[in-house]
């Protein structure tokens, strides 16, 4: 019994110091939720349509453009990108591809 306890207790050591050693590196972010987000996100989905199961377009807000992108099994595609001027109603150009 004290055997295995001192297994476990190796091994999470084991993963507690690969984690510190990739996280110095900056090779990973490890938090456990206990940091607080800052700030405002400069990109963030603002909604998603399903055309079918495995197709989809997302709108995302990347600072002040508006993306249309289409999701599919081969990838992803840029279909449109509005200015916010054309988010707020105004008459603006569409840059599509």
């Amino acid at each position: 019994m004290a055997q295995q306890l001192l297994a476990v207790l190796l091994v999470l050591g084991l993963l507690f110091a690969a984690l510190w050693l990739l996280r110095r590196h900056g090779l990973a972010r490890f938090t456990a939720g206990l940091t607080r987000k800052t700030g405002k996100q400069r990109m963030q989905v603002l909604e998603r349509v399903a055309l079918t199961s495995r197709h989809s377009l997302h709108l995302i807000a990347l600072g002040d453009r508006l993306i249309v992108v289409g999701i599919s099994p081969t990838g992803c595609r840029r279909i449109a990108a509005l200015s916010s001027a054309t988010a707020s109603g105004q008459k603006a150009e569409v840059d599509k591809l």
